[in-house]
């Protein structure tokens, strides 16, 4: 079986996303009648932990396989669509949600795109990204390397990134990545979500590692 480099952090980041699932709770303070959407989440990411809403719709542009039955108070649901074109309507759910999706929507015009369409489905709003001034990219796993241009990536990042060194990408693979993705700075966060607070989780109790944009949308949280 090859080595993956994610299952080495694994216990790390698990760690982590529940530090970070606490404090989802604890400020937006999801209840039983409220119903999220998971832009590019997956079902499992809400069985981990006891259910907080009356029902979670998972969105993706391709099918995810669920069996609903299995998990029956979490209410989740999973559907096929694209997060920068919503089919919901305006403030149809109490809380849009999505984590570390909207760095892989590839373009600038696109990531506004997404932002638009969560601003105006979602009442309240979740929405957590990596930071680009972090030094470390979180993909990869290199040193600055995403603040390199494009074309210097493409040679760099199987020869300078533990992603390189463990997994040995083609380069067909490398350039589907690159393609496929741009990390957000703090003041393109201030642009996508005008309305929203921008919260930093830090790496080392220095470095900016994440943000999360947070719309308190109603006055009943609790």
């Amino acid at each position: 079986m090859s080595l993956n480099i994610y299952q080495i952090f694994a216990p790390f980041m698990r760690r982590f996303r529940r530090r970070r699932f606490e404090m989802f709770r604890t400020t937006l303070h999801p209840h039983s009648q409220d119903r999220i959407l998971d832009v590019g989440g997956y079902p499992d990411f809400w069985t981990r932990y006891e259910a907080v809403a009356g029902g979670i719709d998972c969105l993706n542009v391709h099918e995810v396989a669920w069996d609903s039955a299995s998990f029956p108070k979490h209410g989740i649901r999973v559907l096929v669509g694209d997060g920068c074109a919503l089919t919901a309507e305006d403030g149809a759910y109490d809380i849009l949600f999505s984590n570390s999706v909207i760095e892989h929507v590839r373009t600038w015009e696109e990531q506004q795109a997404f932002a638009r369409e969560a601003r105006r489905v979602g009442k309240d709003l979740w929405i957590q990204t990596p930071a680009y001034e972090c030094p470390i990219e979180p993909h990869y796993l290199g040193l600055y390397i995403h603040h390199l241009p494009k074309k210097w990536q493409r040679r760099l990042i199987r020869w300078v990134t533990l992603w390189g060194w463990v997994q040995r990408p083609t380069q067909e693979q490398i350039d589907s990545e690159i393609h496929t993705l741009r990390l957000i700075s703090r003041k393109e966060m201030d642009i996508l979500f005008p309305d929203c607070e921008i919260l930093t989780e830090r790496l080392l109790g220095i470095f900016p590692k994440s943000y999360i944009a947070v719309r308190k949308g109603r006055a009943d949280r609790r």
